[in-house]
């Protein structure tokens, strides 16, 4: 993962929140609805930012185990000759 796909991640899960707050908070209601409200999207957000947390931890796995069985096959070829 390069640093612009992460900070690109950020930002847009950053500017989703604040999006969906200033909605709720701008919104005529009670407080006691509006706090159900917040609970509901903060859950919501937090499972995506989740997943894609958990996705891109995985990608790093893949990547890293890529660059280990490379460096083990140039350390093979070394020793070998």
């Amino acid at each position: 993962m390069d640093k612009s796909t992460g900070k690109a991640l950020v930002g847009f899960i950053v500017g989703a929140a604040v999006g969906v707050a200033a909605g709720i908070l701008f919104a005529p209601q009670k407080g006691t609805d509006t706090r159900k409200e917040l609970k509901k999207k903060a859950d919501e957000i937090g499972k995506e930012v989740s997943e894609k947390v958990g996705e891109k931890m995985d990608e790093m796995k893949k990547y890293v185990e890529e660059i280990a069985n490379d460096a083990k096959t140039k350390f093979k070829k070394v020793e070998d000759a």
